[in-house]
């Protein structure tokens, strides 16, 4: 199977390690507009070297390949897509999936009439303790699931060629680039639509003194979003960016009507907290989830790159299902935008707002 990667940046350099540790694959094509990016990715690739292109209408026409990873910046992603559709090949475009509805919705039309498999890249779904999370709350292990809360208190946005993550016109703003992994991982656990989003947000310590041709960065870096569910659960998600020294970069909490059950990234443990009755000794049970050593080496989310590229691999091959759509990608870029709204306008957002399809 031969990859193509668009993008070749640090999001790009972590596909390309995780590619490699798959069977039968290659990486066939890397294109770039930055030079410099390009250099890095085939020293990177070391004896394995791949053509070279700047754009991704060159790669399309030129490249020979299976499938593209779409790692380039997020406003790029409906320009970058256009020639890969064009083709028929097969896409895992990089979160989030679209800068705007607009462009979101368009990918998802695109995406339906593609012949090859399209996936968005939600890396958080497969961090191996956040998938043991999510199958024990559905399969029950908390009963019937009432709230479910999100923490990621963190280190501040990284800096990107041109450092185009600065400003939300080109990232979506925080809550479209950072916080759309999490409001993915919401609908997929609540197993249901947002109605309703609310977020109070700020910009209180980042980037403050940094100027770019004397334009100030107008990204949040703190943030509460509260989202309430078509079946009437709640979720909540803690966003700090200048939190570098805590001691888990994220949390989840879900409660049900029976028991309560947290994963903490890292190290990687899940708590199980059944409801013992006021007074009653607690019953605590810690449990690690073991990750892989060398899909934790390739990458920065806790090892869940490597694991989604297999399923991927799968599902280019014909031997699995796409576990992430582009509507899923969508659903997430709406809520991320529903929240960006409700931090600026002080209000709650009702995602038929902004839900034009239904």
């Amino acid at each position: 199977m031969r990859y193509g990667i668009v993008g070749t940046g640090m999001m790009g350099g972590e596909h390309i390690r995780n590619i490699r540790l798959l069977d039968d694959v290659s990486i066939t094509a890397i294109a770039d507009p930055v030079e410099s990016s390009l250099d890095w990715a085939a020293q990177s690739l070391g004896d394995q070297q791949p053509a070279r292109f700047r754009s991704a209408e060159e790669l399309a026409e030129k490249g020979e390949v299976d499938a593209v990873i779409v790692a380039s910046p997020n406003f790029t992603h409906r320009a970058v897509l256009e020639p890969l559709f064009d083709r028929g090949l097969a896409i895992l475009c990089e979160k989030p999936l679209a800068t705007t509805i607009a462009d979101a919705d368009w990918i998802v039309e695109r995406a339906a009439r593609n012949p090859a498999p399209f996936w968005t890249g939600m890396e958080y779904r497969y961090m191996p303790p956040v998938a043991r999370f999510i199958a024990d709350v559905h399969g029950g292990r908390i009963g019937a699931l009432k709230m479910l809360s999100m923490r990621e208190h963190r280190f501040p946005f990284l800096v990107k060629v041109g450092d185009w993550n600065r400003f939300s016109r080109n990232s979506g703003g925080t809550m479209v680039e950072k916080c759309c992994h999490f409001f993915d991982l919401m609908r997929l656990i609540v197993g249901a639509e947002a109605e309703r989003v609310y977020c109070s947000g700020g910009i209180d310590v980042n980037h403050l003194d940094e100027r770019y041709d004397g334009e100030t960065p107008d990204i949040l870096d703190n943030s509460y979003t509260v989202v309430d569910f078509a079946n009437g659960v709640r979720a909540m998600l803690d966003l700090c960016m200048f939190a570098d020294g805590a001691e888990h970069q994220e949390e989840i909490a879900a409660v049900g009507d029976a028991a309560r059950l947290d994963v903490l990234v890292p190290p990687g443990d899940l708590v199980f907290s059944p409801r013992v009755g006021f007074g009653a000794p607690k019953q605590v049970v810690r449990e690690h989830v073991a990750v892989d050593d060398m899909a934790m080496e390739a990458g920065s989310h806790h090892g869940a790159t490597f694991y989604q590229h297999a399923a991927f691999a799968r599902a280019v091959r014909g031997e699995g299902p796409v576990e992430v759509t582009a509507e899923d990608g969508r659903r997430a870029v709406l809520i991320g935008a529903a929240a960006e709204i409700s931090a600026r306008e002080k209000r709650a957002v009702e995602m038929r707002e902004l839900d034009t399809t239904g």
